[in-house]
């Protein structure tokens, strides 16, 4: 509606000046307009339209512009947005997946190089397989098929690479098959009845669901014969070969990722947190960094041995109970990892 406003408030300026103008051609026609000064006025009548209709457009960019970065993608957004006729299906036959209409990858061969006459991948457990894992949703699904796409299309052996996809419909694996015919993928239903009573309030909602706390349970769903795994977000793009990435060295640590030692770290959790030395001291000895959990290299053996994902979900009910942060699933992997991760390049994470 503000739009529209603006829109009509804009044409209405226009109309003004043109009339304006129209009505000096005609005057000055019949009596000449009283020379220079009519003139000057007709500029200063001009200009203040233009400008009254440019301070307006920078007025309102701010609601153009208002969309969270993370939203960008979010297909129910898109199509609320333009209205596409997917949404006119009768609500008896109507399923989110038929607004999606993906048109079928070109096959992806290994190089020269990647093939052997001695060696033919049997299944999963492989161990000449690179192994990525991505959350599927409904939401984010135009994200992730590109992220797909990019990984294959920059890959020097991409039959080489392993999918493991983190669904909450289980209708998205025909979805990804059909758009991927030769895609090496499992996909691995996640429950959200697993962290539904863990999760807390976030300052934005986005972060409250399920599906971004699946990466956390990646030890526990995916074959005890994978004991590596690249994890991946679902909003971007991979423009390098991802075995660079999957051959990073971990060293002892258990998860590998770009840190930002530069970005105030304290940001990350509340006063309270900070001022409770039961809280805080988990960071004694260590030097914590923020790193982005969007693209990480996990060693799962080590995970497993050690348990982390309990310590993930420890914090988690201590967060229900004392409020120790704001954001959504990040938190929790900063308190168990921060200071103890094998750092990965920066050009990894642009």
């Amino acid at each position: 509606a503000d739009l529209k406003g603006a829109s009509s408030f804009f044409l209405s300026s226009l109309s003004v000046i043109l009339a304006d103008r129209f009505y000096f051609k005609s005057k000055k026609k019949r009596r000449g307009f009283r020379g220079i000064n009519g003139i000057k006025m007709l500029w200063v009548m001009q200009f203040s339209g233009f400008f009254s209709a440019a301070m307006l457009m920078i007025v309102l960019s701010p609601s153009f512009q208002s969309f969270p970065p993370a939203e960008a993608i979010r297909s129910s957004h898109l199509h609320a947005y333009l209205r596409l006729p997917s949404y006119e299906v009768s609500s008896s036959t109507y399923s989110p997946l038929d607004r999606f209409s993906f048109r079928k990858a070109s096959e992806f061969g290994n190089a020269d190089k990647c093939r052997s006459t001695d060696h033919k991948i049997t299944g999963v457990c492989d161990p000449s397989l690179v192994h990525v894992a991505i959350t599927l949703d409904v939401e984010y699904l135009r994200g992730s098929i590109a992220a797909v796409h990019s990984i294959l299309q920059h890959s020097l052996c991409p039959e080489n690479v392993f999918f493991h996809f983190l669904v909450s419909d289980t209708d998205l694996e025909t979805l990804v098959r059909s758009t991927f015919p030769q895609l090496k993928f499992k996909a691995y239903y996640f429950d959200p009845a697993i962290v539904r009573n863990l999760i807390s309030s976030s300052v934005r909602q986005a972060l409250e669901q399920p599906l971004n706390y699946a990466r956390n349970y990646l030890a526990d769903l995916l074959e005890p014969c994978v004991r590596r795994v690249i994890y991946l977000d679902s909003d971007l793009v991979v423009v390098d070969d991802i075995a660079k990435l999957w051959s990073t060295n971990l060293g002892s640590r258990t998860i590998g990722a770009p840190e930002y030692c530069h970005a105030n770290f304290t940001k990350y959790f509340t006063s309270g947190f900070w001022s409770a030395e039961r809280f805080s001291g988990t960071f004694k000895g260590r030097k914590p960094c923020y790193f982005n959990t969007g693209v990480m290299v996990i060693d799962l053996v080590k995970w497993r041995r050690v348990g982390y994902t309990k310590r993930i979900e420890r914090w988690m009910e201590i967060q229900k109970t004392d409020r120790i942060y704001e954001l959504g699933s990040l938190p929790p992997f900063l308190l168990v990892f921060a200071g103890r991760v094998a750092p990965i390049e920066h050009r990894w994470n642009q």
